[in-house]
């Protein structure tokens, strides 16, 4: 096999694929098992945890210390969301069905999203990261990720905006919260109502009346703002903090490329170091190369994985690309930074320029 990244992206699917050895070696380990016992005390704590919040809500009534309860449950309702999108990986559950309950559940009655709309979104981003057109996480949106994006906002507010997009990253995540909770109504407001989809509905809908009906009779008209606003900014920021470092600053493919899968998922993800605290405060999200090259794998097999997966990467001449968290958050934002000044993409994909020359 030729070490070139270049001629093994190029050359036919049928003449070589180096995922399909790196799979064998996966399926062997056990990797791919299923892991019920984490999953079951995981969920059973979260939930403890999340009723235990409440309780407190009722204990400390019309109190500012509320704010220090609305800030726990915006950390509770991340850990949620990284629960759905496991069970939405078809993680949890050998079960496709089963899986798409827990993920409508714990993503619709404990987060404020829906199942529907963010695996669509999602399922486009799997089958192509980083690649412009096709990948909807670099798709135009407040912020530009792309340098074809940034060339079409250089005058007035949307100008000034997005020079000092990098800088402007983490406190835009505040509310992204919020977005997510508008978003996912909006989808299931709009589309075509099934059994399953009703249900889903019904659990949004149950979710922000109970929720805000709760603050409403309990706090002050102030504080419940401050309440709402308080969970819902650290939602957004915890959520948008543990997605962010995987593939922004990452090579951008542009849409006519055709890369290997293995080259493809590798090459545009990066990994994130720092133990437990880590792993647990990013969902699994911080070993996004082993995720992307084996979505169904459980999340606390991940970082077994990750030793296999960056040797043999090593092997194939395949970037595997790893960093501290803070570091992880500094190239975000030069990344943002140098595509708003320069109106380029300052990361362009290796494999994509080698074709070029």
């Amino acid at each position: 096999m030729s070490t070139d990244p270049v001629v093994d992206a190029a050359r036919p699917a049928r003449e070589q694929n180096p995922y399909t050895e790196l799979a064998r070696i996966i399926r062997e380990t056990g990797y791919l098992d299923r892991r019920y016992t984490y999953y079951a005390g995981r969920i059973t704590a979260l939930a403890a945890a999340f009723v235990g919040c409440w309780v407190v809500f009722f204990v400390v009534g019309d109190s500012w210390a509320q704010l220090a309860v609305a800030a726990a449950l915006g950390i509770l309702m991340t850990q949620f969301g990284f629960l759905g999108h496991d069970a939405a990986h078809q993680q949890i559950f050998r079960s496709p069905r089963a899986n798409a309950v827990a993920a409508r559940v714990l993503g619709g009655l404990f987060a404020g999203m829906s199942y529907g709309w963010w695996r669509s979104k999602h399922a486009k981003h799997h089958a192509a990261p980083n690649r412009e057109d096709h990948d909807p996480d670099i798709g135009p949106g407040a912020l530009a990720f792309t340098a074809s994006i940034a060339g079409r906002r250089q005058h007035g507010f949307a100008g000034w905006f997005t020079r000092r997009q990098g800088w402007l990253f983490f406190p835009l995540l505040t509310l992204e919260g919020l977005n997510l909770h508008l978003e996912s109504m909006r989808a299931l407001w709009r589309r075509s109502a099934t059994g399953v989809e009703r249900v889903e509905s019904a659990l949004v809908a149950v979710r922000l009346a109970v929720y805000v009906t709760a603050a409403v009779v309990v706090l002050s008209p102030a504080l419940t703002a401050a309440f709402i606003a308080v969970q819902s900014a650290v939602f957004g920021l915890c959520l948008g903090a543990s997605f962010a470092p995987s593939h922004k600053g990452m090579p951008i493919v542009p849409a006519e490329l055709r890369i290997d899968f293995l080259r493809r998922q590798v090459l545009m993800s990066r990994n994130v170091r720092g133990g437990w605290l880590v792993d647990a405060a990013m969902g699994g999200l911080n070993y996004q190369i082993e995720h992307h090259l084996f979505p169904s794998m459980p999340r606390p097999n991940l970082r077994h994985a990750r030793p296999l997966v960056r040797a043999y990467c090593a092997e194939h001449d395949v970037a595997y690309t790893e960093t501290g968290l803070f570091e992880s958050y500094g190239i975000v934002i030069d990344y943002l930074n140098n595509v708003g000044l320069r109106a380029r993409g300052p990361f362009d994909c290796p494999i994509a320029e080698k074709l070029r020359t």
